[in-house]
């Protein structure tokens, strides 16, 4: 159902840029790029899922909407996949909020890739044209296409950066060599991402769509019994973390030589790139044009994915948020 278009244009300026959550027992703010998180001290965590939208590590302005189709779409997704891999949701008390498990995150980002594509430098296109036949650990064919499928998917981690620089690509032996994980755990999550990239792909199918690839985050959470157990944590399957394709005309775009229909934030950052900006220095401003479209299409894949109709939730976010945590925290 295609967002009203008065009700767009006036959500503009009623973004969630930032949160400041003052509540019992909610303690201080860790603010990333899009998700703000506080502890609650009783081994849950509350995530806020801000409109914030980042490209090239670095935030560029905000997307109406964005967070509640976010919070809501990684909350289908946790639900759909917990039979393949455990994950730390707990509730949704809001359209941009989520209280889950707390844990101890890895500092790996986890990225799984079927097709050989992408527009940044760090992008494994980009690798490929410059003649790299070895990514991550995995050596490459010769003869691929832009956009063609990976001989088979596979796991090319990353560097989780500070703030304001960039991730670095690795493989998973040099990620265990650097002490970022052990080689146990290395082996559980390479697994457990296998396993859950090919769900995720499976139900893309089914609605239509290529998962192209994906980020997946992992943590570990103490149990009562002593332990830890590995859990999905952040997001899974959205338009931000993964990369989707429409696959009704994949092969004959690929034929013509023309990038396929995508829909996720890939539309935001070729954008960008066509006007010169590749996360260097200062982002230029978004456009509400820009803004405008890119909130139409992050709706668009929450009801392609979900088969349900975005509901925007149009009270002011501040107000709303600390209403019903407070009521799901009493």
């Amino acid at each position: 159902m295609p967002l009203e278009e008065r009700l767009l244009r006036q959500q503009m300026d009623r973004t969630l840029s930032e949160t400041d959550l003052r509540l019992p027992g909610v303690l201080g703010r860790v603010r990333g790029k899009v998700r703000d998180s506080y502890l609650l001290g009783d081994g849950r965590r509350v995530i806020v899922c801000t409109d914030r939208i980042s490209a090239f590590d670095v935030v560029l302005g905000t997307i109406p909407w964005k967070g509640q189709v976010l919070n809501e779409l990684a909350a289908f997704w946790f639900q759909l996949s917990r039979h393949v891999a455990p994950n730390h949701l707990v509730a949704v008390p809001d359209p941009n909020v989520m209280v889950v498990r707390d844990c101890r995150p890895i500092p790996v980002e986890f990225v799984m890739r079927a097709y050989l594509t992408g527009v940044t430098t760090t992008s494994i296109w980009y690798a490929y044209s410059q003649g790299r036949r070895e990514f991550c650990g995995h050596i490459l064919p010769e003869g691929l296409r832009k956009n063609e499928p990976l001989p088979q998917a596979i796991l090319t981690p990353s560097t989780k950066a500070a703030a304001g620089a960039h991730d670095e690509s690795v493989s998973a032996q040099e990620l265990v060599r650097r002490g970022l994980v052990t080689q146990a755990q290395m082996d559980l999550a390479a697994a457990l991402c296998a396993r859950l990239f090919a769900f995720g792909q499976q139900q893309a199918r089914q609605r239509g769509l290529i998962l192209v690839d994906t980020k997946y985050e992992l943590g570990l959470a103490s149990n009562p019994g002593g332990g830890e157990e590995l859990l999905v944590i952040d997001e899974i399957h959205t338009p931000d973390s993964s990369r989707y394709w429409y696959a009704d005309d994949y092969e004959e775009r690929l034929r013509r030589q023309q990038e396929p229909r995508s829909l996720d934030k890939e539309y935001v950052r070729q954008k960008l790139v066509a006007d010169g900006y590749t996360g260097q220095g200062p982002p230029p401003p978004l456009s509400d044009e820009l803004r405008a479209e890119a909130a139409r299409r992050y709706v668009a894949a929450y009801e392609l994915l979900t088969g349900r109709p975005f509901q925007p939730d149009l009270a002011p976010p501040q107000e709303r948020i600390a209403r019903n945590l407070e009521e799901y925290l009493r």
